[in-house]
């Protein structure tokens, strides 16, 4: 998954190879952003390119090479448009999940029987990526793993929360919630574009988002730039 600026250099380069047959400069990539200087444009350039959506071209001057889209784009779509939030519950990380269902139980009692809750996408327990998207599936969670509220599911991509027993290709359960006490660990939106799963903790006027790898840093944010999308109450490994 890519942060919205990720996202929009992305298409800007592609859609600048497809009509000229060749990148954008960086004074153009960064005018395109409204960015305010190129080192900007290194850094977005640089993630693209661990992430594999494109490459750098060795000895030669404004080379790059556009490897892949996003798996919701096809190659002939435009950027998205400003403004894009990233959504975690139907189209907005602010909204619920939808109605948890029951399956109909086979014979036992219905408090016995599995919930399935929505699938949301995926979360960066690492680097903040851009937000989760869309439900894309559901899973069958035990009724003990969720108590009142909405739920819903999450994908974690990163190692950033490993010495909590979190890891890569977990599957985390999030009660749907706006706020949290000092040390839940909580999918956290910042600066209405990137999300994140880590320890909540308060620094005076200020709120810390803390990793539980010694290899990240914590991060310190004013209150007004991280905004509490749900509490983590349950964890799903597979095999």
């Amino acid at each position: 998954m890519l942060t919205r600026k990720q996202h929009e250099l992305l298409m800007f380069i592609h859609e600048r190879m497809k009509e000229a047959g060749i990148p954008p400069s960086f004074d153009e990539m960064k005018d395109a952003l409204d960015l305010a200087s190129k080192s900007g444009i290194h850094r977005l350039i640089t993630a693209l390119e661990e992430r594999g959506f494109i490459r750098r071209l060795p000895n030669r001057a404004r080379a790059l090479e556009v490897l892949r889209l996003p798996d919701s784009m096809s190659p002939g779509l435009a950027p998205t448009q400003r403004g894009f939030s990233p959504s975690v519950i139907e189209g907005s990380l602010g909204k619920r999940s939808e109605p948890m269902r029951k399956p109909a139980a086979s014979n036992d009692d219905d408090a016995n029987a599995a919930v399935s809750i929505p699938v949301m996408g995926r979360i960066a327990a690492g680097v903040p990526i851009d937000a989760i998207q869309h439900k894309t599936h559901s899973i069958m969670v035990p009724p003990e793993m969720i108590s009142g509220g909405d739920h819903y599911a999450l994908e974690v991509r990163g190692d950033s929360m490993i010495d909590a027993g979190i890891f890569d290709g977990d599957t985390v359960i999030i009660r749907d919630a706006n706020t949290a006490n000092p040390g839940d660990i909580i999918v956290a939106l910042v600066d209405e574009e990137e999300a994140t799963l880590k320890r909540f903790r308060r620094k005076g006027a200020s709120i810390a988002l803390e990793a539980a790898n010694p290899a990240y840093e914590t991060r310190i944010f004013g209150p007004d730039r991280v905004k509490v999308q749900g509490r983590l109450v349950g964890l799903i490994r597979r095999y």
